[in-house]
Order: structure tokens, then sequence, then C-alpha cells
């Protein structure tokens, strides 16, 4: 969770489905680039690859929340 001056992100009044989709997707980003650190020599472009279409996912899961209305306190 990230925190806020007002709890963490699930003490929200909503929880938008897009939160959850961009939390999965960079936990992704991470597994993948974890895969390439760890990678052959043989198969590191693809591996590099999978990150960076991770990174991708993740960023248009980001743009998703980006467009959501804000919450005033």
């Amino acid at each position: 969770m990230f925190p806020t001056r007002r709890g963490t992100l699930s003490t929200w009044p909503f929880h938008p489905p897009s939160l959850d989709v961009w939390r999965i997707a960079a936990n992704l980003v991470w597994t993948r680039w974890e895969a390439f650190l760890n990678a052959p020599r043989d198969a590191r472009a693809r591996a590099f690859a999978a990150y960076l279409a991770a990174l991708d996912a993740e960023a248009a899961a980001a743009a998703e929340i980006a467009g959501l209305p804000t919450v005033r306190a």
C-alpha cells in the first residue's frame, strides 16, 4: 500500500479496479526484471523484451489511473 496523509489507498472511499490492474502490472515489472538479471546469456534479449512489455503495461495502467477523478478530503 502507498501511504497518504489520510492512511493508505485501501482506505479511499472507492477502490477502482484500475488500481488493482496497476498493482499487478507493477509487480510483473519487478518479476520480469529479476528474470532478465538471472537469464542465461542466450535468453537475455527475450527476457529484456518481456521486461519492456511489462513496463508498457504498467505505464498503460498508470495512465488509466491518472485519468480517474481525484477525491477531495
